[in-house]
């Protein structure tokens, strides 16, 4: 039995994003392919941790997009309280879909919506103490998801990525 030589620590490891650029150089070797080597891999990572995440809020009850409303009320700071136009907002979500999950968040008693005292047609949502116990341990396991997927990378190669990340992610949002 022979034995297969250790990578070379330059090397990085295969994944499917490689098999995918592998093919399209056999067919099309005329295509540059490095965009589809980033925006591949961050779709799957996206893909991969949105199911961790999903998983990790699912025992609290509450969905990713629930965790969203919630979360944005609790980083809001005292007295955790938005109007509906200012979470659709933040969440880039339309007002029908920011209804839905504001109606099974009150259901749940994890918010509640009030009148708002400076605008007759306006409304309040604030989360309920039940709600902020939640979001805080909510937020504390999905980090907890993140952190031990980002052990990959030592500290350094986290931050050059976060670093990078952030630089790509501003020129797209021009």
């Amino acid at each position: 039995m022979t034995e297969r030589p250790a990578p070379h620590p330059a090397e990085p490891h295969k994944d499917p994003v490689d098999a995918i650029i592998d093919q399209w150089a056999a067919v099309r070797p005329d295509l540059d392919t490095a965009a589809m080597e980033v925006f591949g891999r961050i779709y799957r990572l996206g893909r991969a941790m949105g199911d961790r995440m999903e998983k990790a809020y699912e025992r609290f009850g509450i969905s990713r997009g629930e965790f969203d409303v919630l979360a944005t009320l609790r980083r809001s700071g005292e007295p955790y309280t938005l109007s509906p136009r200012q979470l659709s907002a933040t969440l880039m979500l339309t007002t029908g879909g920011m209804t839905g999950r504001l109606d099974k968040l009150e259901r749940a008693g994890l918010l509640r919506r009030s009148p708002d005292p400076h605008d007759r047609r306006g409304l309040r949502v604030t989360l309920t103490d039940r709600g902020l116990e939640l979001i805080d341990e909510a937020v504390g396991a999905g980090l907890a998801v993140q952190t031990e997927a980002l052990s990959a990378l030592d500290a350094e190669r986290a931050g050059q990525l976060a670093d990078l990340l952030r630089d790509l992610l501003v020129g797209t949002e021009r």
